[in-house]
């Protein structure tokens, strides 16, 4: 079965009684070269245990199946449960967990599915939970990689040069654990229903460890997320809001670090942004 063939998508759901959910952010791709693409993307092989997550009827399971040592996709929608069985009957190294995976312990599922294997991630996410599962998946560490089908402006800002005004502290936060990549857009027409927007390819590779080094990491996200809290503020009122302290001492700490005294929290970097928590932290701010 072609699983990216308008027809024969229409022909299997309607089989099923299987109607769109906006709320779980559902499109299907119609095109198969996209999750050949994404797999290629996601370099796996014989020796990758790979974490799928939302796999609609299968295009993108079916395409890491063919690579991968095993693929485990978990599914929220129960009424994509019997479709699935039916789509991915044909790989016996496919496994379904139903289930919402902000609920799931990730690194208890590594262990027990992908034993032996090497743990990666990759998928088209739902547009609405991008950020937190983007979130769970570099706070579990065991995944090497993670390749993800994601709006194409949040993948701009999640692979933003730091100190470009594209940037956020999500993208900061990632980049700490991660490096990112860009690698190609996949238009709304290649989808079932077709969103709004187009949509992006983003590959984040765990680093070995974090390009900067901090004595106090949870004062350091203290500090990143406070640049970003008043985006239209300079770094000093920004950072004051967020740490409920007084401005004129952290105006003191931003320019003991070399910076310009009305620099945004936008145009820093990973090294200012450790440099500056250090100081602070000196300070006992």
């Amino acid at each position: 079965m072609n699983l990216c063939d308008y027809d024969s998508i229409r022909e299997l759901l309607g089989r099923h009684g299987f109607h769109f959910s906006k709320s779980m952010g559902q499109n299907f791709l119609i095109d198969p070269q996209v999750p050949y693409d994404i797999a290629a993307s996601s370099q796996a092989d014989e020796g990758c245990g790979v974490l799928e997550i939302g796999p609609g009827i299968g295009p993108l399971t079916a395409e890491l199946a063919q690579r991968a040592g095993k693929v485990v996709s978990v599914e929220l929608d129960k009424s994509l449960l019997p479709v699935l069985a039916e789509t991915m009957a044909p790989y016996s190294n496919v496994e379904i967990v139903p289930g919402d995976v902000m609920k799931l312990d990730l690194e208890a599922l590594v262990q027990e599915k992908f034993q032996g294997l090497r743990p990666i991630v990759c998928a088209n996410l739902p547009y609405n939970i991008t950020t937190p599962v983007l979130t769970k998946l570099i706070e579990t560490p065991c995944f090497e990689t993670i390749t993800v089908l994601i709006q194409k402006e949040v993948a701009q800002r999640l692979a933003a040069p730091q100190g470009s005004s594209d940037g956020g502290s999500f993208s900061m936060f990632l980049q700490y654990y991660m490096e990112t990549e860009y690698l190609f857009d996949v238009p709304r027409e290649k989808f079932l229903p077709a969103p709004k927007v187009t949509s992006a390819v983003l590959r984040c590779v765990r680093r070995e460890k974090p390009p900067v080094t901090v004595r106090d990491e949870e004062f350091f996200f203290r500090c990143l997320r406070g640049a970003f809290l008043l985006r239209r503020k300079t770094l000093a009122n920004s950072l004051a809001a967020a740490l409920g302290k007084n401005k004129e001492v952290i105006q003191e700490a931003i320019e003991a670090c070399g910076l310009p005294p009305t620099i945004r929290g936008e145009a820093l970097t990973l090294e200012d942004l450790a440099r500056l928590s250090e100081v602070l932290s000196d300070n006992k701010i």
